[in-house]
């Protein structure tokens, strides 16, 4: 799906089909479309390329819609690709029935994007993964390899419920 290429269908995939498989499954029928994109996707421009076990790659364009008062793109929309790969590295090592929710970020903005920069991608990696937490690191960076900013992120994987 490079460059990016918006999906044709948004949505959310229903709580007990998501359940049912394994996070990287799930994330790969994201990108395949078997599974619709999110909703945030269409509006984001963020866009999931590439899932293997415990790494992710995001792509993202910065447009003039996620502009600052200052006129670069905003740190909440960096903030936003940031979270979406680093948590979704964590999803990638999920069993079925599993599900996270995330107890911390921390981003670090190296230099500023604007709408000319041109195509990002974001690569969110595992850095550790237990049965309760799991903690991931992402990089930002431009079609020159130059960092846009990166960061750490700790998740708290959750359980299946206990029936009863």
């Amino acid at each position: 799906m490079s460059p990016i290429q918006p999906a044709s269908k948004f949505g959310v995939v229903p709580v007990a089909t998501a359940m049912q498989t394994d996070g990287l499954t799930f994330l790969r029928k994201m990108i395949t479309q078997d599974y619709p994109a999110p909703p945030f996707a269409e509006t984001s421009d963020i866009w999931l390329v590439m899932a293997e076990h415990g790494r992710v790659v995001f792509e993202a364009l910065p447009a003039h819609k996620f502009l600052n008062p200052l006129g670069a793109i905003h740190g909440g929309w960096i903030s936003t690709l940031l979270d979406s790969a680093m948590g979704c590295a964590v999803h990638s090592l999920l069993k079925p029935g599993h599900s996270y929710t995330t107890v911390d970020m921390t981003v670090s903005f190296v230099r500023a994007a604007l709408p000319t920069t041109g195509k990002l991608t974001c690569e969110g990696k595992i850095i550790h993964s237990g049965s309760r937490i799991a903690t991931s690191e992402g990089r930002v960076t431009d079609a020159a390899g130059k960092l846009i900013a990166h960061g750490t992120e700790t998740c708290l994987i959750l359980n299946p419920p206990v029936a009863g």
